[in-house]
């Protein structure tokens, strides 16, 4: 197969082939690389900002595995000695089982500093080959369990997770938890507090516990909890728990990060079938009343029995799995044992249907596109030309000279008019 290799020292031109309509066709950028096709550059293309270019028309499935090798090729090359050792270092470690370089990985990934979140992708993506590796070894079935937990506060959340966890680390389980704990929107600070309430947990040589802040992010998750699950699954834990702020109904973007998707209610809430008709209910997998002991149990009976009438008129999300109410005391355990055999019971069946595979696969599609949206936004409010024009528009808005809708319009149109000229 030969494919034509296009050279132009002119950047007019490069760019006017940019504008061409090419419908089997798509244009790659490849910098310092060969890859054996063509020839190589005659020469560099100052014009462009790069030290060599390369335009080559390739074929949609040539196209997408020279892009995605060379891109890997090109954030390797980009490392310095210091760096590369950095990323070796925190990868064996990782692989190894050691604490430390799962927590400084973790660290890695959360940083919002430029160059330190591109070291982080060079450590996922050699994470991802390594986990690739291991479900090949364990005929391809995931080596992990990820749980979503969410609830509103005062549910009990860490209490629960302290006795389940204790409970799954005797049996020999390895247990991740990450406690995702809501920043203040003034400070940003925040207070990590899930990890001082899981005393016995914390002290468990077999559990680790990562609480994190979510800097603003919505849905009760961080922008890096998908990236940390993966991290810890390299890291050899085969159970994934991820407490959500669980701040309220809209709290449930854990549900396109887990296998399955656990709400914690307690009794005598108030209201309590509320959530029912839309929202964080609809997306769970298993409800459990907790506090089930003492004077709650009569109104944690009535609840259950409200909440299994009440999930029967909700669209079925699942071939094999009809969502369950249980009821559960972290004080007592009660109810807790039985619970995660509802879960094992999920799992298997949801891996024999083959409905598990799948379902992570759509979550990285959308978590992909959720990063995109967010680092799009971002570009938009640091471009030059919009940057300068935001405050302005913003004191019309708020003296009322101007609507919000015409606003973001006229931002948009100079940010476009900007990007047309480039």
């Amino acid at each position: 197969m030969n494919i034509p290799v296009l050279l132009h020292p002119h950047q007019c031109f490069l760019k006017g082939l940019l504008r061409t309509p090419f419908r089997r066709y798509h244009f790659i950028l490849h910098s310092r690389t060969h890859l054996g096709l063509g020839g190589p550059c005659a020469r560099p293309s100052d014009s462009l900002g790069l030290p060599c270019t390369k335009w080559m028309l390739l074929s949609n499935g040539l196209k997408r595995q020279l892009c995605v090798q060379t891109t890997l090729k090109e954030h390797t090359e980009g490392l310095s000695d210091k760096e590369q050792r950095l990323v070796d270092k925190l990868y064996t470690g990782l692989t190894q089982g050691q604490r430390a370089c799962l927590a400084e990985a973790i660290t890695l990934i959360e940083s919002t500093h430029h160059r330190k979140k591109e070291l982080a992708q060079v450590l996922l993506q050699k994470v991802l080959a390594y986990h690739k590796e291991q479900e090949q070894l364990n005929k391809g079935k995931p080596r992990a369990f990820r749980v979503g937990l969410s609830g509103p506060p005062g549910a009990g959340k860490s209490t629960f997770i302290e006795y389940f966890g204790k409970m799954l680390t005797e049996r020999g389980h390895k247990l991740s938890v990450l406690a995702v704990d809501p920043s203040s929107c003034t400070s940003g600070g925040s207070l990590l507090g899930d990890k001082t309430r899981m005393t016995e947990l914390s002290r468990d040589m077999n559990a680790y516990i990562r609480p994190s802040p979510t800097r603003g992010t919505l849905g009760g998750v961080t922008r890096t909890t998908n990236e940390a699950i993966l991290l810890c699954e390299g890291g050899g834990y085969d159970i994934i728990l991820i407490e959500t702020v669980g701040v309220g109904q809209s709290e449930f973007a854990v549900a396109d990060m887990v296998d399955m998707f656990v709400l914690l209610l307690p009794p005598a809430g108030g209201d309590e079938l509320q959530g029912i008709k839309r929202g964080i209910i609809e997306m769970a997998d298993l409800v459990a009343i907790t506090k089930s002991d003492g004077d709650l149990v009569v109104p944690a009976r009535r609840i259950q029995a409200e909440y299994v009438s009440a999930l029967k008129l909700l669209r079925k999300r699942s071939e094999v799995w009809r969502p369950r109410v249980v009821r559960i005391s972290s004080r007592t355990g009660e109810g807790i044992a039985e619970m995660w055999d509802k879960m094992r019971e999920f799992q298997e069946l949801m891996l024999a249907s083959g409905e598990l595979t799948s379902k992570r696969q759509k979550q990285q599609k959308i978590w992909m596109w959720n990063l995109i949206q967010e680092s799009v936004l971002e570009h938009f409010r640091t471009h030059p030309t919009v940057r300068g024009q935001i405050p302005l528009l913003e004191r019309k808005v708020l003296s009322g000279a101007l609507s919000p809708g015409l606003a973001a319009d006229l931002l948009l149109k100079a940010f476009k008019a900007e990007t047309n000229e480039m």
